[in-house]
């Protein structure tokens, strides 16, 4: 197949192009109507300008950031950006660009106002939406209301449906059904604003606002009818500068309404989009919906030939309130059934059938129910093609359409989506949680015994971060006004309230005067962050500072205002000289102090948006400190103290032949250093050496010289469906914009639907990527039921979720990164695994074994090209050279220079991926000879048990002497000599490699000495060498407990850094082993060391008593026994917790195991 020939494409055509395809997406799409809007009144002679504003939140997350970016075209159009500090205000000031004739002085002939704002901003700014709308609109400017609703409640407290609420305010409502749409149905809402004088609703949701698309664009084309008017009210229907509440009323239903209408069928907004007049059976669909309704067709193969010789139409919606009466009744006559295909509430079918009621000859009508009243279509959840292609099938044979062809279909269709929905998902799932490094890990904490309530945005994750302690929050604005409620009915005293700055600059202000008015015991927990991470970092909308809040807040009447930061020195200068500024290490003790101050208190936790920060610095605008933390994984016991207390994800698993140790992943980490809390010493503070830049093996392009050009994916029915599923912040969105902008170089249409909003926060997040064939019209946004023809699993656990499993079927292509982040879960649970195992299964359950592939891709990406973002790329080249895409090689590595981001990198990563797939052994080569293997995938193979026995024999002696390692031995015999006895049943020697490795743990406790020895062996150097360059300056973080502090508040011991000198003073203690037990041993008399060589003891007289009465039947009972003890880690405080839980668990499998009943819990013996 020959290469077509690139079109020519310039990033800037979405803005310039004035005919042709671009690609844009749904909010550069917005940028673009603004745009064109200002060059139509150009043309038309009036010099106008447009005014934007609104606030974020998805699916509108994203429409700053485009106007930000599009500054200087704005500019140069006199359309001024100015987003408001709440949906409220950002619609009063839209409402005042409409009063220009008020002004004696005008400068321009008219402003065209955008507002936009998520659902639950609609339900906010009811007020002056409706006093706008009621005024009236200036005929040379009008307004457009863009609302966002979120109809799965993916990214939203709840699902939202806002065109009934416009309707409330007598506002008419435009529905785009995709992307394309929205230019010219947005140029289209400002004439019929002008023309009627009404405000005009836009409606997107996540599958349109987050859509990138091809889009054909004709300025040349953009001419709208201009209907007569007919009689007008003496004061017209535009702006009148006077309150008249009863005669606004009059002039808006009696006149402006009925003008919508008039203009709508004069233009054909609504319009017949498939069949033909004489059709029987009519579908009335709009939005989201519409595209819906055409895959469905398309699934019972039904195109337009199809649906003319059934007797089969449809007609499309544009405008869903008020309905246009005589295009719709043209459209109803002679059908002797009408089915309402909408999602959400049923919105237009009461409209239409109110209007068709009284007509001689009317249709049936059918939606949300059949003509018996029973479910037909949901009002709850989303609509899916194939559940609306099977209503259709439905309503079809009911109404006598039906043949032996339509029947196949039908009974193919519901097959396949019985054996789609048989199988369900691995049940793992990859939840949104804190970025590494974000101040909400440590700010959202609470003392031991109290209460918090989330706040909005990414406050609301403290619900499953801290679970049982965080309860779910308010609307924004309301936070902490429930507890004023509820606070007279508990006995609970106080609660704390998080409340983030963006919040507060929105509304939260007027919640804390509520909760001061009302006495109510409450801390509000402020966090100053300084960006408004959940839609991508924005700023706050206006001037705001640490000591301005505290200002505002003491003049409120709160009873007392605390900052804490991560760094004290930034404040002072401007603070209220009441205002204590602490370090954020002080913050338990300062929230026990706040609780129990009466009436309304106010705690500011100052520390920058982690992935702010990265991005600054990236920028170089944000100090980058020259330090790291570096885990000696020989001291490490594995025991997540660190993230606990961190919450931190970049804490990875580390296995090793004495089980799983942590990590710092130094390419995720942010620099928050909270994980050094952790009650551990093997976190080292590594100063003033970065973290060393592997160059990558990969040098030499010339092994990608003889890459032969691959095959092209067929596209069934031309149209190629692949799901890319990944990680939220690694690139994933990107590898979609790419492979769309490859189809639109070779003349394909591309559609990339991406799903995000909280996901991008370390969840799961999909791109939904459809490219067709030239001629081919795509249709709905997702990538629905069994339809994908490839996954690219960048995230195992995100291709196999839910949103991306329901996509798969016998016909997938798979293609797998194995190397598996951990989940969020690990923070919980230190020992929670990902089985992959279970992963593999669950997809080859759905897909053959020949249709999948899985590559190391993190792994390899890391060795050759020195970087893991090289991952998702390299996938991407294994994909195209198995000929798995749809397009070509020059059309993807053509648009990845038109993205202009690491280009050589980036393309070298795709030809990487090209070459594993074509010659595997070149790459095994390659990483071979660079001694750059990429680390295993998984846990190392366990020991048997003689080879076991015989290493940690090996370790005892070096822990201690050959007389230590001798007991060891001793009694490994005699368990093994036990177990042999067993006769077949025995032989694995499972027990004796279980009791092997329990001894050894609790033998070789990390005293003083230890940690000195592991510290003062070479091998703590070497692995500090090979993560960092240069001669770093290294810091100790210990709490000797001779030596250490105590926290007042808790009682636990402090950690501190000790300086370089702490090196040689470990390799000299690392000799004194010998002193370890005897009479000299001064570390030795602390309760710790005393729990820790009773231990020993203990665990030996139970497996006395294990062996006593072993059995092969009573065989697996105790091995768990012996395990047991694994569970014994981490030091001090952390230790004895553990200790506490495995005694108490001993005690049941023991008493379980002898037939008893259970024991009481074993005390703490203390040793001699």
């Amino acid at each position: 197949m020959n290469a077509p020939t690139l079109r020519e494409v310039s990033l800037d055509d979405k803005y310039t192009r004035t005919r042709g395809p671009v690609l844009i997406s749904g909010p550069q799409a917005i940028v673009r109507l603004m745009l064109l809007q200002r060059e139509l009144d150009r043309r038309a002679g009036l010099n106008t300008a447009g005014y934007v504003s609104g606030y974020r939140g998805s699916p509108v997350g994203g429409i700053d950031l485009a106007m930000w970016e599009a500054k200087a075209q704005l500019e140069t159009s006199q359309v001024v950006f100015a987003p408001g500090i709440n949906e409220e205000l950002a619609a009063t000031a839209i409402w005042g660009t409409q009063q220009l004739r008020s002004m004696k002085d005008p400068s321009v002939d008219g402003v065209f106002g955008l507002w936009y704002a998520k659902g639950p901003g609609v339900d906010r700014a009811g007020d002056p939406i409706k006093h706008g709308n009621y005024a009236g609109t200036h005929p040379n400017g009008g307004v457009l209301a863009l609302f966002g609703d979120d109809h799965p409640g993916k990214s939203s407290t709840i699902a939202h449906h806002s065109e009934q609420a416009m309707a409330a305010h007598g506002i008419p409502v435009l529905y785009p059904a995709d992307v394309g749409e929205f230019i010219p149905y947005g140029l289209l809402g400002y004439a019929l604003s002008r023309y009627s004088g009404c405000w005009v609703g836009f409606k997107v949701v996540n599958e349109t606002a987050e859509q990138t698309a091809t889009v054909d664009v004709d300025l040349d084309a953009m001419r709208f009818q201009q209907p007569a008017t007919g009689e007008l009210p003496p004061d017209g229907i535009h702006w009148r500068g006077s309150y008249a509440p009863l005669n606004d009323e009059i002039i808006l239903k009696r006149y402006k309404l009925p003008l919508v209408q008039r203009f709508a069928r004069a233009n054909g907004i609504d319009r017949l989009a498939l069949g033909d007049a004489s059709a029987r059976f009519g579908l009335v669909t709009a939005g989201k919906a519409f595209q819906d309704t055409m895959q469905a067709l398309s699934t019972l193969g039904i195109d337009a030939a199809r649906a003319r010789a059934l007797g089969v139409a449809v007609y499309k919606v544009g405008l869903v309130w008020p309905l246009e009466p005589e295009g719709l009744a043209e459209f109803a006559q002679g059908k002797a059934e009408l089915m309402f295909v909408e999602e959400k509430n049923a919105f237009v079918e009461p409209q239409a059938a109110a209007q068709l009621y009284n007509l001689p000859q009317r249709p049936r009508i059918v939606g949300k129910t059949d003509t018996a009243g029973a479910p037909l279509l949901p009002t709850d959840v989303q609509l899916e093609p194939v559940e609306v292609a099977l209503a259709i099938a439905q309503r079809l044979q009911a109404a006598g359409i039906w043949d032996e062809a339509l029947a196949e279909r039908v009974s193919a269709t519901r097959a396949y989506r019985s054996a789609l929905l048989a199988v369900t998902g691995a049940g793992v799932r990859r939840l949104p949680y804190f970025c590494s490094g974000c101040p909400h890990n440590t700010s959202t904490s609470i003392p031991e015994g109290s209460i918090a309530v989330s706040g909005i945005g990414c406050h609301g994750m403290a619900i499953w971060a801290k679970p049982g302690t965080t309860l779910m929050g308010t609307q924004m604005g309301g936070e902490g006004v429930n507890w004023v409620g509820l606070h007279r009915f508990t006995a609970t005293p106080h609660v704390f309230q998080n409340l983030g700055d963006g919040t507060y600059f929105h509304s939260g202000l007027l919640a804390i005067r509520q909760s001061v008015a009302s006495g109510a015991n409450v801390t509000y927990k402020i966090l100053f962050n300084d960006a408004v991470a959940m839609t991508g970092g924005q700023p706050v909308d206006g001037q705001i500072t640490p000591a301005a809040i505290a200002h505002q807040v003491l003049h409120e009447g709160v009873r007392r205002v605390v900052l804490v930061s991560d760094d004290p020195s930034r404040h002072g200068a401007g603070l209220p000289p009441e205002v204590k500024v602490l370090h954020r290490d002080e913050l338990d003790r300062v929230q026990r102090e706040l609780r129990e101050v009466p009436g309304c208190t106010v705690l500011i936790y100052e520390q920058t948006c982690a992935a702010e920060k990265r991005r600054r610095r990236k920028r170089g605008e944000f100090p980058d400190p020259p330090k790291r933390m570096f885990i000696n994984p020989e001291v490490c016991e594995g025991c997540g103290d660190c993230s606990t207390q961190s919450g931190c994800v970049s804490l990875e698993p580390l296995e090793t032949e004495l089980g799983r140790k942590r990590r710092v992943n130094q390419s995720s980490c942010n620099k928050d250093y909270s994980c050094v809390k952790g009650f551990c010493p093997s976190f080292v503070t590594v100063h003033d050496a970065p973290p060393r830049r592997r160059a990558g093996a990969l040098q030499d392009d010339s092994v990608f010289a003889s890459l032969p050009e691959p095959q092209r994916a067929a596209a069934p029915g031309g149209v190629h469906g692949t799901l890319i599923a990944g990680i939220g912040g690694t690139g994933v969105i990107t590898v979609g914009a790419v492979l769309a902008m490859a189809a639109h170089l070779e003349g394909r249409s591309a559609s990339a639907y991406d799903m995000t909003g909280l996901s991008q926060k370390n969840g799961a997040v999909y791109s939904h990527l459809k490219l067709a064939d030239p001629g081919v019209v795509l249709h709905s946004q997702r990538v629905g039921l069994g339809e994908a023809s490839l996954v690219l699993g960048f995230d195992m656990v995100a291709a196999l979720g839910d949103e991306a499993y329901r996509t798969l079927s016998a016909s997938t292509r798979f293609l797998g990164n194995d190397r598996i982040q951990p989940t969020a879960a690990l923070n919980f649970n230190p020992d929670d695994r990902v089985d992959t195992g279970l992963l593999v299964r669950k997809l080859r359950e759905k897909i053959g074994e020949g249709s999948t592939d899985f590559v190391d891709a993190t792994g390899i990406a890391l060795a050759l090209m020195g970087d893991t973002i090289g991952a998702n790329l390299m996938m991407v080249g294994v994909a195209a050279q198995r000929g798995w895409l749809p397009v070509g090689i020059a059309a993807i590595e053509r648009a990845i220079e038109l993205n202009a981001v690491q280009v050589p990198f980036n393309q070298r990563a795709f030809r990487l991926g090209r070459l594993w797939a074509h010659d595997p052994a070149t790459v095994m080569r390659m990483l071979t000879e660079s001694g750059a293997m990429p680390a295993p995938l998984t846990a190392p193979e366990p020991m048997g048990a003689q080879a076991l026995i015989a290493d940690r024999r090996a370790r005892l002696v070096a822990y201690q002497d050959e007389a230590y390692a001798a007991r060891y031995a001793e009694f490994m015999a005699r368990v093994q000599q036990a177990e042999q006895a067993l006769g077949e049943a025995g032989q694995a020697l499972t027990l004796t490699a279980a009791v092997g490795r329990g001894l050894f743990k609790l033998m070789a406790y990390k005293d003083e000495y230890e940690v000195a020895r592991l510290y003062a062996d070479p091998a703590f150097l070497q692995r500090l060498s090979a993560q960092f360059e240069g001669t770093p300056r290294l810091g100790f973080n210990l709490a000797p407990p001779l030596l250490a502090r105590r926290d007042p508040a808790t009682g636990r011991l402090l950690k501190r850094e000790y300086g370089p000198w702490m090196l040689t003073a470990m390799r000299l203690l690392a000799r004194l082993k010998f002193l370890r037990g005897g009479a000299l041993d001064i570390f030795g008399r602390t309760e710790e060391r005393r729990m820790e060589r009773a231990l020993i003891g203990e665990y030996q007289a139970m497996i006395e008593r294990v062996l006593a009465g072993l059995t092969p039947a009573r065989l697996a009972d105790a091995v768990a026994l012996a395990a047991s003890v694994d569970q014994i880690r981490g030091f001090g405080h952390v230790k004895h917790a553990n200790v506490t839980k495995v005694r108490e668990a001993q005690a049941q499998l023991l008493a379980a195991y002898e037939g008893q009943a259970p024991a009481r819990v074993i005390e703490i013996r203390r040793a001699a």
